[in-house]
């Protein structure tokens, strides 16, 4: 068996969305795993349409979720040259030729096609034409396509497809200005970079009959085509930028970790078993696009939010720290860390998440939830919180950890003769402002005696306002 070779080709005319880096991802697991080669492509053919932002992205993406690629990027705007090559000598070989049919004439036949209920086809008017060229027009070069018989492939998704010789046209492979049309580059390139297995959205399999004819016409060998299912959403249509279908870096600006996305990428399309978490090496491991699934997939925010909460459990300190600053966290000392950090995790599935409460512990209260204020607002909870500041004021040592705090919340509330919940409301009230967030003791363990008593000194002069 050769070496495999997969290869991604994304346009850059719009950002990389999370159907194409699953399709990335799925070429990128069968080459590694299979130790051959992964190689990315930039199809940017379209001059008028491409984004130079886009084409950044796309290179963001990837570093971003860590998928190396082989070689240099290739970019198909650098290759005309070569692809002329390749026009002129099927033109020679009499295997292409030139239309000079014009775009109004085509435009009228096609209408005049659809209003007798007929599907349109090119009527191959120039394929054996010898005459003189018509003066004042430049032509198209189509291919020769097959007159009778199918064109036939095995697709490792969907199986033996066959599309009838009658199905098709001598379809153009280069404009009337030159450039070469999407089925021939792609054909050229994925031959010349000895691509030999085409994983890709079952919305090119229509183009893969096209690309085959190419490959006989030049003697090339044919890769083996896997067209797999879009991702829809839970309702079954096509995603929407509501339902998940943003660019990658989005994802990561919303604070979603790369192994989580790809985690869950993988599992559109692809199972292994029951198992739903999978490492790097384990999709290595597992993978094999043999069992891509032949139904669409459907997303789920839900199951994207569960795995990244699972991912983000498993950080480290060390590695939080590395990815917080990009969210505009300040990265409290360490031992804030040991006492802050396993709460806050506990209570997050984003990055974002995680940093909107440590920055709500360690930033004084500017805003009080108002529904809270005014079920607090009494005389009984300001001459709790004012007793209990007066109690912390009395202590010879601050907190050295979350039971030091805690012991004194039930040391003060003995002393009170109350339940230590009933000083919970308006101890939340304090130190956060909001009925949400961690434990009321790990955030006092984080304050320490000082910080506390500021917070509640800044709470009962809110309580005391009109």
């Amino acid at each position: 068996m050769s070496k495999i070779i997969t290869r991604f080709a994304p346009s850059p005319t719009g950002y990389l969305h999370i159907g194409g880096l699953r399709t990335a991802l799925f070429n990128y697991l069968y080459a590694r795993a299979n130790g051959g080669k992964f190689l990315l492509r930039i199809e940017d053919t379209d001059l008028a349409r491409n984004s130079t932002d886009a084409k950044e992205a796309i290179i963001q993406a990837f570093n971003w979720v860590g998928m190396d690629y082989d070689g240099e990027v290739v970019y198909q705007s650098q290759r005309f040259p070569l692809y002329q090559k390749y026009i002129d000598r099927l033109i020679k070989e009499g295997k292409a030729y030139y239309c000079y049919m014009q775009k109004e004439e085509l435009d009228k036949n096609r209408k005049e096609a659809e209003a007798r209920g007929q599907v349109w086809k090119y009527d191959n008017r120039y394929r054996d034409f010898n005459g003189a060229p018509p003066e004042g027009i430049k032509p198209v070069v189509r291919i020769k396509a097959p007159l009778e018989g199918e064109i036939c492939f095995l697709d490792g998704v969907k199986g033996e497809v066959r599309v009838g010789a009658k199905e098709l046209d001598d379809f153009i492979i280069a404009r009337s200005d030159g450039t070469p049309t999407y089925n021939f580059v792609v054909t050229i390139d994925d031959a010349l970079m000895g691509v030999t297995d085409v994983i890709r959205g079952d919305d090119h399999l229509s183009n893969t009959p096209k690309q085959i004819i190419l490959y006989q016409a030049l003697n090339f060998v044919i890769p083996r085509f896997y067209h797999v299912p879009m991702i829809l959403n839970p309702q079954g249509q096509k995603l929407s930028k509501r339902d998940g279908a943003m660019s990658v870096m989005e994802y990561k600006n919303l604070g979603f970790l790369p192994q989580a996305l790809l985690n869950f990428l993988v599992r559109l399309g692809w199972s292994h078993g029951d198992q739903e978490i999978f490492s790097m090496q384990e999709m290595l491991d597992f993978f094999n696009p043999n069992s891509l699934n032949s139904a669409p997939s459907a997303y789920s925010q839900e199951k994207l939010l569960w795995l990244n909460g699972h991912y983000l459990h498993t950080l480290s300190f060390e590695q939080l720290n590395a990815l917080l600053p990009f969210y505009g966290a300040q990265i409290p000392v360490q031992c804030v860390q040991e006492i802050l950090y396993p709460e806050i995790k506990e209570r997050s599935k984003t990055l974002l998440e995680f940093v909107e409460i440590l920055n709500a512990c360690l930033a004084p209260v500017i805003m009080y939830d108002e529904k809270m204020r005014q079920k607090v607002r009494n005389d009984e909870n300001i001459h709790l919180l004012r007793e209990f500041m007066i109690y912390l004021e009395s202590l010879k040592k601050s907190f050295e950890n979350v039971q030091d705090a805690e012991s004194e919340i039930a040391t003060f509330a003995d002393f009170q003769g109350i339940k230590t919940k009933t000083l919970f409301m308006p101890l939340r009230f304090a130190l956060l402002g909001t009925p949400g967030g961690v434990g009321i003791a790990p955030l006092m363990a984080a304050l320490g005696i000082q910080g506390t008593k500021e917070r509640i000194e800044s709470a009962i002069k809110n309580l005391e306002e009109e």
